[in-house]
């Protein structure tokens, strides 16, 4: 990808990422897939805020790889995952970029959840 298609964040386009200061959880199919105190909120532009959970807070055997891609001129190109619980399934509900471009580095590793392919994606308090 030549540099002049890749697009930094700005003024016109704002992204900003910070810590949750609160547990999030996924359920789907009535389980629980990720749970995290480590989770990082991305909140981009006039999007609603998404959470990005450390790989290893969610249930990676319940995902499985896809063929699927995407490209955000903004945090470089995404893969996909699918969910599978029992006989449930949610085709390319789960989103990671592996190689994000600069600006959103901290992202990497982090898996994100479109919310209308699980059952939940709750923001809980966590008593200080």
């Amino acid at each position: 990808m030549s540099a002049a298609a890749r697009k930094t964040p700005g003024p016109d386009h704002p992204i900003a990422i910070q810590p949750s200061l609160d547990r999030v959880e996924v359920k789907f199919a009535g389980q629980t897939i990720a749970s995290s105190a480590n989770a990082l909120t991305l909140r981009e532009a006039s999007y609603p805020p998404v959470q990005y959970i450390p790989k290893a807070d969610v249930r990676m055997e319940a995902l499985t790889a896809t063929n699927h891609k995407t490209h955000c001129p903004y945090k470089g190109d995404a893969s996909y995952f699918s969910i599978k619980v029992g006989d449930r399934t949610a085709e390319n509900a789960v989103w990671c970029y592996e190689d994000p471009y600069a600006a959103v580095a901290e992202i990497a590793g982090h898996l994100a959840f479109y919310p209308d392919r699980v059952d939940s994606i709750d923001v809980k308090k966590t008593v200080a």
